[in-house]
């Protein structure tokens, strides 16, 4: 008997032992806080724009830490707190994990009104100003941009956590080739809030800065920042940010240093694809003066994410572009998530019968005609609404998602106004789409109405060969306009790929 109770005693204090070396053992955590530069949107490259958040797991050795990006765009140290953001993550914390910090974007913002309301007052002192919110409708005490990043440092460390303060990443702002700094104002008050606390402080917008002057302004933008937002980074902006806290926290005597990767390999995310099709009007011609639109739409893309191929072939009608096999040879390439922009009616409507055998029967209809292709043989030729829905279905069964286009307007005017293709090939372009499915935009429409308000004589400049095809120009209108029209599609995710130049 007493030996079994001996025994039993022995197991019960080895199960005790087996309990607490599993607690000490549990993985501490790492957990950002901030604003859209660590983490923007969902933190899934929302509109091309990423915060470091998303990358600073690439320099972490994740079989021994976790990682959680709880940042949330528009915040500012006060928001982040006053919406409720910051006391779950306090609940959490355990005696040894991490709180990467970065706040300082959203702080100069107005401290009361009733959009925002984000705002701190400047500096790190005490001062405070009662308001009535007027976007909350709550009474508020505000207090100062440092007694708002202290309060997270000294409740973070009251947990047994370990808080790390970053300087807020510089802006895309140059002068003289140089990007100012922030050190004279919320970094450097994150400094010495940091300072004061006792806490590892890393100065992140010193060393990205420095990263941009030696790349350059001109290879900056567009590659770590986009010329439409000088806030957010880009993936590859992202990427850089992190590696330079992962160098911080290197040169540092933080123990997070001790979870750094040796030789971390960055995986920037998987691009998709977009695919181009159709006529002269879309495609590239190697001709200045009959330039289609898809040579100059790569330039209002994220090509950090997304490949544009252009397979759009001149004189072809949505009847050739299939019977020659172009079609075949992009479906062939289309996965799951790829998009492919498609946009025919110029040639549709020469002879069905007669070389260059290219026209399509009119309409929607599934009535036929047989035609003998001199030397090639016989050909059952459809209607263009036919073509275009087969276009459609094989686009989705693939997995790809298909958007047609109504065809850009000739440089055709009737009292004024541009002679649209609503009666024809713009029509039936919507009826496929609300027959088979995809997305429609209206490019006909859209175009008529530019060219309207620019007028005849300046349009006729855009035409230099005849009423069909564009110069350059003329070109970089229409991919202005069809990258518009992708960017209002709110159905569609293509246009979180999709940024507007109008330099």
């Amino acid at each position: 008997m007493k030996a079994f109770k001996k025994i039993s005693f022995l197991l019960f204090f080895a199960l005790i032992l087996v309990n607490c070396m599993g607690v000490n053992a549990q993985k501490p955590t790492v957990y950002c806080v901030g604003d859209s530069t660590v983490k923007n949107g969902s933190g899934k490259g929302d509109g091309g724009l990423w915060g470091w958040g998303d990358f600073i797991g690439q320099f972490l050795d994740t079989t021994q830490v976790r990682i959680e990006n709880h940042a949330l765009g528009g915040t500012s140290s006060r928001t982040f707190q006053t919406k409720g953001l910051w006391q779950p993550i306090l609940d959490r914390l355990q005696k040894g994990d991490y709180v990467l910090i970065q706040f300082g974007h959203n702080d100069s913002g107005a401290l009361n009104d009733d959009s925002r309301a984000r705002g701190t007052i400047k500096g790190v002192g005490e001062e405070t100003e009662e308001i009535d919110n007027m976007l909350t409708g709550e009474h508020e005490i505000v207090h100062s941009y440092g007694w708002y990043l202290r309060k997270i440092v000294k409740e973070a460390k009251s947990k047994g956590a370990i808080p790390i303060v970053m300087a807020p990443i510089p802006r895309n702002d140059w002068n003289n080739g140089k990007v100012p700094r922030n050190m004279d104002s919320y970094g450097g008050w994150a400094k010495q809030i940091a300072q004061e606390e006792g806490v590892t402080f890393i100065n992140l917008n010193d060393k990205m800065a420095s990263a941009m002057e030696i790349k350059g302004q001109d290879a900056v933008t567009g590659n770590l920042f986009y010329k439409r937002d000088h806030t957010h980074t880009s993936a590859k902006g992202a990427a850089l940010a992190a590696s330079l806290i992962a160098e911080g926290l290197r040169e540092s005597d933080n123990s997070l240093k001790n979870y750094l990767l040796k030789n971390p390999k960055v995986k920037l995310p998987a691009k998709r694809n977009l695919y181009l099709i159709g006529d002269s009007t879309v495609a590239n011609n190697g001709q200045p003066t009959k330039s289609g639109w898809g040579m100059f739409l790569e330039q209002h893309l994220d090509t950090t994410r997304i490949n544009m191929y252009n397979k759009a072939r001149g004189g072809r009608s949505s009847r050739t572009f299939r019977y020659e096999g172009l079609w075949d040879a992009v479906k062939s390439q289309l996965k799951p998530g790829d998009f492919v922009l498609m946009q025919f009616g110029h040639n549709d409507g020469g002879h069905v019968d007669k070389p260059k055998y290219r026209g399509s029967l009119k309409g929607m209809g599934d009535e036929t005609q047989e035609v003998n292709r001199d030397s090639t043989g016989s050909e059952t030729v459809h209607t263009y609404g036919w073509y275009m829905k087969q276009y459609i279905k094989e686009t989705q069964e693939t997995g790809a998602t298909p958007i047609v286009l109504s065809m850009i307007p000739r440089n055709q005017w009737n009292e004024g106004q541009v002679i649209r293709a609503s009666e024809s090939y713009g029509t039936w372009a919507k009826e496929a789409v609300e027959q088979a499915g995809g997305y429609f935009l209206d490019l006909n429409e859209a175009v008529a109405q530019k060219y309207e308000q620019l007028g005849p004589d300046v349009v006729a400049a855009f035409f230099p060969d005849d009423h069909t095809h564009t110069n350059g120009e003329g070109a970089q209108l229409n991919a202005l306009t069809v990258a518009e029209l992708i960017e209002n599609l709110r159905q569609s995710d293509l246009r979180d790929f999709v940024f507007i130049r109008k330099e």
